[in-house]
C-alpha cells in the first residue's frame, strides 16, 4: 500500500514528502522533518517560525502596516475607526492623546464570538432548519395519500350516483388535480426556500470552520455575526386539504347538488426560533413512571445532583466535598472543598462548577485543579445552569437578603441581568431560600422559587413568559414549594415539591400535565435530566438519588 495513500499513515514533510513530520513553519504553515528545517529557512526571509510540529497554527500572524511596511500592527486606534496601527503610528502626532487597543485581546473576543456562532449554527439554527424541510417534505409524502383518501369518498359518492353522473365526477376530479398541483406548487416553493438558506447556513458554517483554523487576524477581525439574520426564520407553513362536501341527489340540479370543494387554503404563522427547536422524537409520558436504580451518597442531608453524562453523576449536600457516582452505585471521585457548596453544575467540557457562599465565588474545577472564575461583591452566588451554548446562568441574592436575581456570564464576564418585570416589580423573592434554575430547549429561563411558592419563567431577553403557582389537587395537602427544578428534550419543566414528595411536569407554556409521585420519592430536592431523558432525583434527609424513567 501506498503509505501516501494510507488514512492512517503519520504526517510527512512537505519538502522531502517522505521523513516523520518534526516541526512546522507557523508562518509558511509547512509541515517540515529535521533535515529540510535549514533547507526552508535558507531563503533570506526573515519571517520564518519554526515550532513544533504540536504548537502547529499557535502563532498569530499580524497586519503589516500601510505606513511603517517592517513594522506589525499590533493595536486598533478607537479614536479612527478601530484602525490598525503599529507602535510607531501611535507615537505619531497622528494619534496623539488616541486611545488604543490590543488586537490580541479583540481576536480572542471575536474567536469567541466566532466558536459560540459556530456552535449556534450547528446545535440549532441548522437542525431547525432541516426540521422545517422534513415538515414540509413530510406534507409533500402525504400529499397523495390525502387526496387520494379525498378523491375516495367522491367516488364513493359517486358509486350512489351510477352512470349518470359520470361526467360530473370525472369534471370535479379535475379540479381536485388542479388544486393538487397548486398545493404541490405552494408547498415545493417553501421547501426552496428553505433548502436555499440551508445551503447558505452550510457555506456560513464552512467559512467559520475555516476562519477558525486560520491565524490570520485580518479575516478573523473582518467577520461578521449572521445569527441574527439566520435566527430570523420564514412562516411556517400549513396547507389544509381540500374537503368534499356531498350533496342530497337531485339529477336537475346534478353538478351544484354533487357536491362541493373547499379550495385550497394556505395558513401562515409567525415562526421563530425560541419556538421551533431541532425537531425530536415525541416521547409520551409512561401511565406509571419506573423506579430504574437507587445510589446511597452518604451526605447528611443531599442537595443538589447534575448529569456528567449516562452513566456518572455529580451530588453536593451538607459536607465539604462534591462525589461522583457511576450509575452502579460506586463512588468513582471526590473533591474537597472548603465549605459544602450551594450548588454544583457541569459545562459543555464535562468541568465541573459550583459556588462558594462563603467566599461569594464560582469556581472550575479542571484536570484536578480548583480555579476561581467568578467573585461577586456584595451578592451571595446560589444556584447555577449551563446553557445550551455554555453560558453560565448564576441564581444569587444580595448579601442583606432582600433582592435576589439571576446571571447570566460568558466565562466570567458579566453578559446580562434578569431581576425585574416590565412594571419595574422584583421577578423573585428577596431571600437566600433556594432559587434552582434551569434553560429550556426554546432558551426560557425557569427558576423554581421556593419562597414565591412558584416556578417563575422569563424568556431569553429576561421578559416574563408565566408563573406556575401549584395544581389542585385531593392528594396533596401541602402548600407548593418547589425546589430542584429540570427540563427533557419535549421542551417539558419538572419542579420538585418537596413537602408533597412528588414531581411536578409542565409543558413549555406552564399548563399542569401530571405528577411523578410513585417511586417511593420522599422528600425530592434536585434535580436533572440526561440526554436519555433519565430522570435523576435527589431525596434530601434519605440522601439518596433516584433514577427514574418516565417517558416512554
Amino acid at each position: 500500500m501506498d503509505p501516501h495513500s494510507c488514512v492512517q499513515d503519520i504526517p510527512r514533510c512537505d519538502l522531502c514528502e517522505t521523513a516523520i513530520v518534526h516541526s512546522y513553519c507557523d508562518f509558511c504553515h509547512v509541515n517540515l522533518c529535521m533535515s529540510c528545517i535549514g533547507k526552508h529557512i535558507s531563503d533570506g526571509y526573515d519571517k520564518h517560525k519554526i515550532v513544533q510540529f504540536q504548537e502547529r497554527r499557535s502563532t498569530l500572524i499580524y497586519s503589516k502596516c500601510k505606513t511603517h511596511p517592517h513594522k506589525s500592527c499590533e493595536f486598533q486606534c478607537k479614536d479612527c475607526n478601530n484602525i490598525f496601527v503599529c507602535p510607531s503610528c501611535m507615537a505619531s502626532k497622528q494619534h496623539k492623546g488616541h486611545n488604543f487597543v490590543d488586537v490580541t485581546e479583540v481576536y480572542k473576543t471575536k474567536k469567541n464570538d466566532i466558536k459560540k456562532d459556530t456552535k449556534e449554527l450547528e446545535n440549532h439554527i441548522s437542525p431547525t432548519y432541516e426540521g422545517i424541510e422534513r415538515d414540509l417534505e413530510n406534507q409533500l409524502a402525504n400529499l397523495d395519500g390525502g387526496y387520494e383518501k379525498l378523491t375516495t369518498t367522491m367516488s364513493k359518492q359517486g358509486e350512489q350516483w351510477h352512470r349518470e353522473i359520470d361526467i360530473v365526477i370525472n369534471k370535479m376530479k379535475t379540479e381536485i388535480g388542479e388544486i393538487k398541483e397548486r398545493h404541490r406548487e405552494l408547498l415545493q416553493k417553501h421547501l426552496n426556500e428553505i433548502k436555499q438558506i440551508q445551503s447558505l447556513i452550510k457555506e456560513t458554517l464552512h467559512a467559520l470552520r475555516k476562519i477558525e483554523k486560520s491565524t490570520e487576524i485580518s479575516s478573523t477581525m473582518q467577520y461578521c455575526s449572521k445569527i441574527r439574520e439566520f435566527s430570523k426564520l420564514p412562516p411556517k407553513v400549513q396547507v389544509s386539504l381540500p374537503t368534499f362536501i356531498p350533496k342530497p341527489i337531485d339529477l336537475e340540479k346534478l353538478y351544484s347538488l354533487f357536491g362541493q370543494i373547499t379550495p385550497l387554503s394556505t395558513a401562515t404563522k409567525e415562526n421563530v426560533l425560541s419556538q421551533y427547536q431541532p425537531y425530536t422524537l415525541v416521547r409520551e409520558p409512561l401511565d406509571e413512571p419506573e423506579l430504574v436504580t437507587t445510589i446511597q451518597t452518604e451526605y447528611e442531608y443531599l442537595r443538589s445532583v447534575t448529569c456528567l453524562n449516562e452513566d456518572r453523576i455529580w451530588t453536593s449536600g451538607w459536607g465539604r466535598n462534591i462525589k461522583c457516582f457511576n450509575i452502579e452505585g460506586s463512588l468513582l471521585q471526590t473533591i474537597q472543598t472548603v465549605i459544602f457548596p450551594n450548588d454544583i453544575a457541569v459545562d459543555s467540557n464535562g468541568d465541573l462548577l459550583y459556588s462558594d457562599g462563603e467566599a461569594k465565588t464560582v469556581n472550575k474545577v479542571m484536570n484536578g485543579q480548583t480555579e476561581e472564575l467568578i467573585r461577586l461583591q456584595g451578592w451571595e452566588p446560589s444556584k447555577l445552569c449551563v446553557t445550551s451554548t455554555d453560558d453560565l446562568l448564576v441564581a444569587m441574592f444580595s448579601n442583606d437578603q432582600n433582592q435576589s436575581k439571576v446571571v447570566r456570564y460568558l466565562g466570567s464576564t458579566e453578559k446580562q441581568t434578569i431581576q425585574f418585570d416590565e412594571k419595574g416589580k422584583p421577578l423573585y423573592s428577596g431571600n437566600a431560600t433556594p432559587k434552582y434554575i434551569t434553560e429550556n430547549k426554546n432558551h426560557d429561563i425557569c427558576v423554581a422559587d421556593c419562597r414565591a411558592r412558584a416556578v417563575v419563567v422569563v424568556n431569553q431577553d429576561g421578559k416574563l413568559r408565566w408563573r406556575y403557582t401549584g395544581h389542585p389537587s385531593v392528594t396533596k395537602n401541602e402548600p407548593f414549594k418547589p425546589f430542584g427544578i429540570t427540563t427533557d428534550s419535549q421542551s417539558r419543566i419538572l419542579s420538585a415539591d418537596t413537602g408533597n414528595h412528588c414531581i411536578h411536569i409542565l409543558d413549555q407554556n406552564g399548563q399542569f400535565l401530571r405528577y411523578i409521585d410513585n417511586c417511593d420519592l420522599e422528600e425530592p430536592y434536585g434535580l436533572c435530566v440526561d440526554n436519555n431523558d433519565s430522570l435523576f432525583v435527589s431525596e434530601y434527609s434519605k440522601s439518596n438519588v433516584k433514577k427514574i424513567k418516565y417517558l416512554k
